[in-house]
């Protein structure tokens, strides 16, 4: 298997990741209440903002084969953390389209989509997502 990633602490609770095939990178920081700065995605924000971006790719798909038009799709996601030990409890993610043209039957195959994507069932069952749609 090819490296996907590589990952570098750049000192004061920072950390650099870098895409090899794209290059592209994403810097992360500790939140202010776990002694950072806050001046970047927490690594638990990424968990948050991938479950969010791994249900909007896999309702594409759908929404391709679909013929619908799934531009315009957003979300907002919250992050509930719990302590003893410190860890996500909740996901809540609102995911919002108010002119989506969709039969009720292709909106509950984007739901079904959006429930059942990969990030959805590698996290932990007992990690709670809230997942509601607007559409």
């Amino acid at each position: 298997m090819a490296i996907m990633a590589t990952v570098n602490y750049l000192g004061s609770l920072r950390t650099a990741a870098k895409h090899v095939k794209s290059g592209s990178e994403i810097v992360t920081d500790a939140p202010p209440d776990n002694n950072g700065k806050g001046e970047a995605f927490s690594p638990t924000d990424l968990v948050s903002a991938a479950l969010s971006s791994c249900m909007m790719t896999i309702m594409g798909m759908v929404a391709e084969r679909e013929g619908v038009d799934l531009k315009g799709l957003s979300s907002e996601v919250v992050k509930v953390m719990a302590s003893n030990p410190r860890r996500i409890a909740e996901i809540q993610i609102t995911f919002s389209h108010p002119g989506l043209q969709a039969t009720e039957v292709q909106k509950q195959k984007l739901k079904n989509a959006a429930l059942t994507c990969p990030v959805a069932l590698s996290l932990a069952e007992s990690l709670k997502q809230t997942v509601t749609f607007n559409f």
